[in-house]
């Protein structure tokens, strides 16, 4: 017969580690780079957007030097804001089909 007290103390335990694992996917930084380093972006393990970071050559490879901070800082914002906006549609919609599934419980997939 199946102890009910047990089972609830094994969620317990699980539910725990699965929010120990989340936290610790939030504060593990991912970079990666493309064109040969001239972007680069940073996420965290949980896929959400941390930053971008443009380099002059991305914008006008044949004469970097032309390209001033200013320009920079603006893309890099304006790709950042849309990059974020996105992560909280997803993460939204994410929320709302969990919900949707579990019933409303108090419940994460992990990962989520």
């Amino acid at each position: 017969m199946f102890n009910i007290q047990q089972i609830m103390k094994q969620a317990q335990v699980m539910q725990k580690k699965v929010e120990e694992l989340q936290s610790e996917l939030k504060d593990t930084i991912v970079d990666a780079q493309s064109g040969g380093g001239v972007v680069s972006v940073k996420l965290n393990a949980k896929g959400e957007f941390i930053s971008i970071k443009i380099k002059p050559e991305a914008i006008n490879p044949e004469n970097p030097s032309e390209v001033d901070n200013e320009t920079i800082e603006m893309l890099e914002d304006l790709i950042s804001s849309a990059m974020k906006e996105a992560n909280a549609k997803a993460n939204t919609i994410t929320e709302e089909r969990t919900k949707a599934i579990t019933g409303g419980l108090n419940f994460k997939l992990p990962g989520m």
